[in-house]
């Protein structure tokens, strides 16, 4: 069933077809520094951590909770920010589900709110942010080079999924870095012959279309990890002595790819990634963590978790890679 959202492929091409014959993006260096991907980071998203911080942009309030995940996204914003000084960050998250395809967000300024539908008691969020426009163009004609069925949203009106929204805020409150998101395509969660494999491919048409750009850019995959969870909330939703891992099973599976990502390289978690899926139903079935590391070259370097916690029982590591390059010794 991957034939859903992979186009038919010319005799001789291997699955891909030449690049569309289009005028390319231009290529803008950055002001910033060395362009290409220049950090990716595991971004999770449940609502609780956006609740928890209380934005002004999010209706309700609430008394804190979930502090070391909060704390690990407090070091990752100031690696951004101070270290990486990122053009745009690009955002891949399970909850834009696309049925046929993968879509790219090309729409110059979204804004509405968002709601979770389990949780519309935690988050209803107002955003407006910029999209980098010619970056997402340009990701779009790379992943339709490379053989993707791709759409392009440009509908202004687009409702924004909460995934994508509370990954975004979790990496940067100050919504001052213009941004790109991608849509999960829904397959894998329906055919069980799908793979990860077109994930790579997305990853690959990213770091294409960063690179032909000249952007800097930090790349988001927000996938929860274990994804067994609680059916029941507290009477106070950040009751913090009802937190704990749904069952010793999901977090053994949890700390085992998590020390794998620890100690390095990320080659061999194509692997794990997929037996860590079928043991803890895990939510990186979504492929945002696959394309991060896709596009990032697999890299042979060490993760570095900045912290885990649980949330309803789910496991969610905040985790980030840097280029190859930037390590020495």
């Amino acid at each position: 069933m991957s034939k859903v959202f992979r186009l038919p492929a010319p005799g001789g091409t291997h699955g891909r077809r030449p690049a569309p014959a289009t005028t390319p993006s231009p290529s803008v260096p950055s002001s910033r520094g060395r362009a290409g991907i220049v950090a990716g980071y595991l971004s999770p998203h449940p609502p609780h951590l956006v609740y928890a911080e209380n934005p002004p942009q999010n209706e309700p309030r609430s008394e804190g909770g979930w502090e070391t995940l909060r704390w690990a996204y407090d070091r990752l914003r100031r690696r951004i920010k101070e270290v990486h000084r990122p053009d745009t960050l690009i955002v891949h998250a399970p909850h834009w589900i696309t049925m046929v395809g993968h879509h790219v967000n090309c729409a110059p300024n979204p804004k509405g709110v968002s709601v979770e539908p389990i949780f519309p008691h935690l988050f209803r969020y107002h955003y407006d942010f910029r999209t980098d426009v010619p970056l997402a163009e340009a990701i779009a004609d790379e992943a339709e080079g490379l053989g993707l069925v791709t759409s392009r949203m440009r509908d202004p009106d687009v409702r924004v999924d909460y995934a994508t929204i509370g990954a975004l805020h979790m990496v940067n409150p100050d919504w001052d870095i213009p941004v790109v998101s991608l849509s999960a395509n829904n397959n894998p969660y329906f055919y069980s012959d799908a793979s990860l494999g077109d994930m790579e491919v997305l990853g690959e048409a990213t770091r294409r279309a960063v690179e032909r750009t000249g952007r800097r850019a930090v790349l988001l995959g927000s996938n929860s990890l274990s994804h067994l969870h609680w059916h029941e909330e507290p009477e106070l939703p950040e009751d913090m002595e009802r937190e704990h891992p749904y069952n010793n099973h999901q977090y053994r599976w949890d700390m085992k790819l998590l020390e794998a990502i620890r100690r390095g390289p990320t080659a061999p978690l194509k692997e794990l990634i997929s037996e860590h899926i079928e043991a803890t139903a895990s939510e990186t079935k979504a492929g945002s963590l696959t394309w991060l590391l896709a596009a990032m070259g697999w890299p042979r370097v060490p993760g570095d978790v900045l912290g885990y916690g649980t949330i309803i029982g789910t496991g969610n590591a905040v985790v980030e890679w840097t280029p190859e390059e930037d390590h020495h010794g």
